[in-house]
């Protein structure tokens, strides 16, 4: 539920609400979202420009909240998505989408955890967070129960024996690059740095 992860929703909200020719009723087939319990009120404070209005929004006009649990099980347009809730600071969870006998796994956010390992394992895919250097000057080591470093995913890649590993969410001040070849130096496997705009076989 941190921004970075689902502040378009708001952008969202606005097309769904105010196009003048929709494709279909919106009201009559809201979006579901499936997230933690907070997140309506999380993102309707968001939504909300000003202390009035965020007190008053509500955004299940046009979202249809569900809410995701440990160990979930969600049948979605022919796909089963398993969740796992993993390590961070706000309640977050990893997803597992399996179709036609492939299956892509998703890490969140989250630090290192047995949770992750269990959900991804055997993956044909994982999409995996790595979110800063294993060591950088004046932190002797990753802090814990937050974000994993490039060793750390490609560490629960192996532990999960997962057939390729695609890392995510750097940061700009961090050396993509260098979160690669951390990935590689601890999974066997292939490893690539995900790109915007690029798309991936599973």
């Amino acid at each position: 539920l941190h921004p970075d992860h689902c502040a378009d929703l708001s952008s969202l909200v606005v097309y769904r609400r105010y196009h003048p020719r929709p494709p279909y009723p919106v009201t009559e087939h809201r979006l579901p979202v499936y997230a933690p319990a907070e997140a309506s009120d999380r993102l309707a404070a968001q939504y909300g420009a000003s202390a009035a209005e965020r007190a008053e929004t509500e955004l299940s006009d046009v979202l249809d909240f569900q809410v995701v649990h440990d160990r979930a099980r969600i049948e979605v347009a022919g796909c089963t998505v398993l969740a796992r809730r993993v390590d961070h600071v706000v309640e977050s969870y990893a997803l597992r989408v399996e179709h036609g006998g492939r299956s892509l796994a998703y890490s969140g956010d989250t630090g290192p955890c047995e949770a992750l390992v269990d959900l991804v394992t055997g993956a044909d895919v994982l999409l995996c967070e790595a979110t800063w250097p294993h060591v950088w000057p004046g932190c002797p080591g990753p802090p814990r129960g937050i974000h994993l470093s490039g060793t750390e995913a490609g560490e629960h890649a192996a532990a999960a024996g997962v057939q390729r590993l695609l890392i995510t969410h750097v940061p700009v001040w961090f050396d993509g690059a260098e979160l690669l070849a951390e990935a590689e130096g601890s999974f066997p496997g292939p490893v690539e740095l995900v790109r915007a705009g690029a798309s991936y076989q599973v």
